[in-house]
């Protein structure tokens, strides 16, 4: 591993104006953040990114915007004035990236629009993330995670023990198809201006990326008129060979033996009849032999009998378990942390190699406003 006065810091030079709150967008400047560019926060000065007013409270604002913002800076302007944006003026110029998350046109009403920097700055890397994209009869509407992965049909394909949808438990459209996209695009649009000298929109529609997740059952429903169904796909609860099983201490064994060698060393870990070991024959039989099987025993026999046996089957763990366990423990997942008031809590993870990490990610989240002086300078 590098030491950290070598560590790379491959975006070190590079300045981004961040006018977006909540988490895609603060996600994504915290990733581009990471790698070392510096990131201006543009917020209101009225309360500034809604996320500071959240809980848990950490210090003089909250956890979440702690984590996603340490290390920025922030300025807080009145972006309705025009007295204020005239003072954004000399960093617009000097920006390499901006980053919004306002609904379609609000930039532009403001002043602020694609077209109206790009005159002052050419070379500018102009993200927009929105959740339904920048045109089409959906722009406009407010919406949510829960909401895109409905829009979406993500949601129709999880369905709980009455049939309804379940809850999904991560923010996958958020952060799968709101931040991801936006940093590879905007790291993209930075090799397009090395080569071009040309800036770029990014038009990051959170439903349009969503699709990405689904691609097989679009392909295959366009093709063939083979839409999916909750519970009927080979994922989503019709193969004894992926599924989550319940042991007879109320836990969980999350079952994903696909491939037939998997499957046959699971068979034998469980003790299943090979009379059920042909799963294409009857699923819904073999799947409830295996559940049979499994719930005789309780989550600590499954573990120790799973243990060293290739049967892609593990125990559910709850957060504290996985956050605990050597493995992620010993891969120095929850080494770096931030801290306020006496506790110290784990950073938040980046999809970024080891190498390209700050040395230091325990570096104050911005007081609103502290960073106008370098509207003075």
């Amino acid at each position: 591993m590098s030491t950290p006065s070598a560590r790379k810091r491959p975006l070190a030079g590079l300045r981004v104006l961040d006018f977006s709150n909540l988490l895609p967008g603060p996600y994504a400047t915290l990733i581009l953040l990471e790698a070392g560019a510096e990131v201006l926060k543009i917020e209101r000065p009225d309360g500034g990114d809604e996320l500071r007013a959240g809980t848990p409270r950490w210090g003089d604002t909250s956890l979440g915007f702690a984590l996603l913002n340490s290390g920025k800076r922030s300025i807080a302007l009145d972006l309705k004035s025009a007295a204020e944006r005239e003072r954004l003026l000399p960093l617009l110029r000097e920006a390499d990236i901006l980053v919004e998350q306002f609904r379609p046109g609000v930039m532009d009403r403001l002043g602020l629009g694609y077209e109206v920097v790009k005159a002052i700055n050419p070379g500018l890397i102009y993200c927009s993330i929105t959740g339904y994209g920048q045109d089409g009869p959906l722009s406009q509407v407010a919406g949510h995670d829960l909401n895109y992965m409905a829009q979406t049909g993500l949601l129709s394909l999880a369905k709980g023990a009455d049939g309804s949808p379940t809850l999904p438990p991560v923010l996958v459209g958020d952060i799968g198809a709101g931040t991801m996209p936006a940093v590879i695009n905007i790291l993209l649009a930075l090799r397009h201006r090395d080569l071009s000298g040309e800036g770029s929109h990014l038009d990051i529609s959170i439903t349009d990326k969503l699709f990405a997740f689904p691609y097989n059952a679009v392909a295959r429903g366009s093709a063939f008129g083979q839409w999916p169904q909750a519970g009927q796909e080979r994922l989503t609860g019709a193969m004894p060979r992926y599924q989550i099983y319940r042991t007879s201490d109320g836990r969980h064994i999350a079952a994903a033996p696909l491939e037939q060698r998997f499957w046959m060393v699971f068979c034998q870990v469980i003790g299943l009849d090979p009379a059920w070991r042909d799963d294409g024959k009857d699923p819904e039989g073999t799947r409830a032999a295996v559940a049979a099987l499994i719930a005789r025993h309780d989550s600590a026999h499954w573990q120790r009998a799973f243990e060293g046996k290739d049967a892609c089957a593990v125990v559910v763990s709850t957060i504290e378990e996985a956050a605990a366990h050597p493995h992620f423990r010993g891969r120095g997942l929850f080494d770096r942390s931030i801290g306020a008031d006496g506790r110290s809590g784990a950073a938040v993870q980046v999809p970024l190699d080891r190498q390209f990490l700050r040395d230091d990610a325990d570096q104050p989240c911005p007081a609103l406003g502290e960073g106008n002086t370098l509207l003075d300078n």
